[in-house]
């Protein structure tokens, strides 16, 4: 069990917000390289992100640095290195990821997006079910296999098939855990009055 320490005042501009920063400004690299066909280092700098994604939020917890912003920022900024790098790829025929399927996964944040800042605008808590902590690994893991067949060339066989499932997984993935949210926001934005 992880020791949050109590802290009156936490700075905005702490170790977790400044890994977020950072990691919205590899983002904007990453989609830019893929732009210029420049696929390894795009694939470095994305396994480097999606790394402090996970440090930040350890260190967070760890060291009791939650902030207001952090809550805001680090969603925000996971949304656009997944969102952005699904709309980037569709321009790159060889990447396996069609434009419905860039539709969807941007569809799905914008949905539950709204749905969260509904409900914790009116105090109740919709934090992130484990099915879209797992969605995020699988779209972060269909991301990598699609840069990593557009560095090989040709694609080995195997590899292929594996790019393939991982990206059908993370599209339903996608699609179960915002029927999920969709599902857990109905519950809790129901009145008493819904009961009798």
């Amino acid at each position: 069990m992880i020791s949050v320490p109590s802290s009156t005042t936490v700075s905005p501009w702490n170790v977790p917000n400044l890994l977020t920063a950072s990691r919205f400004v590899l983002s904007i690299a990453v989609f830019a390289l893929i732009g210029y066909e420049m696929f390894l280092t795009a694939l470095i700098l994305f396994l480097i992100a999606a790394g402090t994604d996970w440090v930040d939020g350890y260190w967070a917890r760890r060291y009791g640095q939650v902030t207001k912003l952090g809550r805001i920022f680090d969603p925000f900024v996971d949304k656009i290195i997944i969102c952005g790098t699904f709309i980037v790829l569709v321009a790159v025929p060889a990447s396996g990821i069609a434009a419905w399927m860039a539709i969807v996964v941007v569809g799905r944040e914008l949905l539950v997006t709204s749905l969260r800042g509904l409900i914790e605008g009116a105090g109740g808590d919709f934090s992130a079910s484990q099915w879209g902590k797992w969605k995020m690994v699988l779209q972060c893991a269909a991301v990598v296999l699609a840069l990593a067949c557009l560095i090989q060339s040709p694609v080995a066989a195997w590899l292929d098939i594996t790019r393939h499932v991982m990206i059908w997984g993370a599209i339903l993935l996608t699609l179960y855990s915002g029927l999920d949210y969709v599902l857990a926001a109905s519950r809790l934005m129901r009145t008493p009055a819904d009961h009798g």
